[in-house]
């Protein structure tokens, strides 16, 4: 009679809670070890409090890292559709906004309330406070440290997260356990942050809203381009727009690049139908001053700063110097993790490491606002726990045979 196979995750977040409900629904025996006194901290301050669980357009360019393309390879194993029938069965009725998919009570809290159900219906031991300190693997089996017990399993699932964010729990912990077992890093930097610009008069335009495209240039050369709405800040330019180039720019920051941001303010018209248009208004209001000319644009604390920055030019290419990135702290992600070139996309299991499996954030994979990240946290749990578990039985089994 076969027994069935054990397995330890790591981290109790969205791919964390995920990766255990599958591997126990394959028959594995799962304990989920969190170092926080609750489990999904993370998961109730997405989409502010909502949890934008999931988008229903899935494009190439929805995730960033050194190899992006590992994530759509991901998500063609468990996409989008396999996650809304999954959370319709815990009971999530979802609510699309624009593309975005919400639990229609608008409560992050459901989402993590319905998982850990559904981890303790399938008799998920759940583990607070349980501080990984070291990861073993000797003679077949996982030995993980925690400050007060020693654990042993067949299987591992790595699911500790990032540094990103200050929800209480956010570390780098899981890069030091990976490493242990052989993993290459890529320097985590922060994600989906804002920006700090070079520049003393920004306070002058702070609190300003505004639509507009930003294009971020690096060394001169258009490196990504963004729309919707920017918010003028102290520090120079956030918004979406802004999160979703981040990444970027901190990328060529990091590489010592000259890296600027170019805002147009009027991405509706071309250079010579503006031109043609800003005459249009002069003559039929010759009396106006330059400034006057511009009422009805664009808010008042706008229209001196493009007037100093060389109108009409500055209308449709302000150039910003980029100075710096928020801190990770301020960061909603982080852009490094372990190398996907070492983890198999249809498993998720380590190629160096049989065994041990990874999940979520860990990752060097990022994506951009709209749900991406969670998906990704979704796609990547799912397949881990269900292939630990089923892999994991079938070389026990061969193991047990010879």
């Amino acid at each position: 009679m076969s027994h069935p196979v054990s397995i330890l995750v790591i981290g109790g977040g969205a791919s964390g809670l995920m990766a255990a409900i599958f591997a126990a629904r394959e028959g594995a025996q799962v304990t989920l070890l969190e170092h926080e006194q609750s489990f999904g901290k993370k998961l109730l301050a997405t989409g502010n409090g909502r949890c934008n669980l999931t988008n229903v357009q899935i494009h190439p360019d929805s995730y960033r890292g050194t190899h992006p393309e590992f994530a759509l390879d991901v998500i063609r194993h468990f996409d989008n559709r396999q996650t809304i029938s999954f959370f319709s069965k815990l009971g999530i009725y979802t609510k699309n906004q624009e593309g975005r998919l919400y639990p229609h009570s608008q409560q992050a809290s459901s989402v993590r309330d319905v998982l850990q159900m559904e981890a303790r219906y399938r008799k998920v031991k759940m583990k607070t406070c349980e501080n990984v300190r070291e990861v073993r693997y000797e003679k077949g089996q996982f030995h993980v440290k925690t400050d007060g017990w020693t654990y042993h399993s067949d299987r591992v699932i790595l699911c500790t997260g990032s540094p990103a964010s200050n929800i209480a729990g956010a570390d780098d912990s899981g890069y030091a356990l990976a490493r242990m077992l052989g993993h290459r890093i890529v320097k985590p930097l922060p994600a989906l942050v804002p920006l700090r610009c070079e520049g003393n008069w920004f306070s002058s335009w702070a609190g300003v809203r505004v639509d507009g495209q930003v294009t971020l240039l690096v060394n001169e050369k258009p490196m990504a381009s963004e729309s919707g709405e920017l918010q003028m800040t102290k520090y120079g330019v956030s918004g979406i727009p802004i999160f979703q180039i981040s990444r970027y720019a901190v990328r060529a920051l990091e590489a010592g690049a000259r890296t600027e941001l170019e805002i147009d303010f009027l991405p509706e018209f071309e250079n010579k139908t503006l031109a043609s248009f800003l005459n249009m208004r002069k003559e039929q209001c010759p009396y106006k001053s330059d400034k006057e000319l511009l009422c009805g644009l664009f808010p008042d604390r706008l229209i001196p700063i493009l007037l100093k920055a060389g109108y009409p030019e500055s209308l449709k290419h302000l150039r910003l110097v980029v100075q710096s990135a928020h801190s990770m702290e301020s960061a909603q992600v982080c852009c490094g993790g372990v190398d996907v070139e070492q983890v198999d996309p249809r498993t998720m299991e380590s190629l160096i490491c049989p065994g041990l499996y990874f999940a979520g954030e860990i990752l060097d994979i990022d994506g951009a606002c709209g749900g991406y990240n969670l998906q990704f946290a979704w796609s990547t749990g799912a397949l881990a726990g269900q292939h630990a578990a089923v892999g994991g039985q079938s070389q026990l089994s061969k193991k047990r045979q010879n």
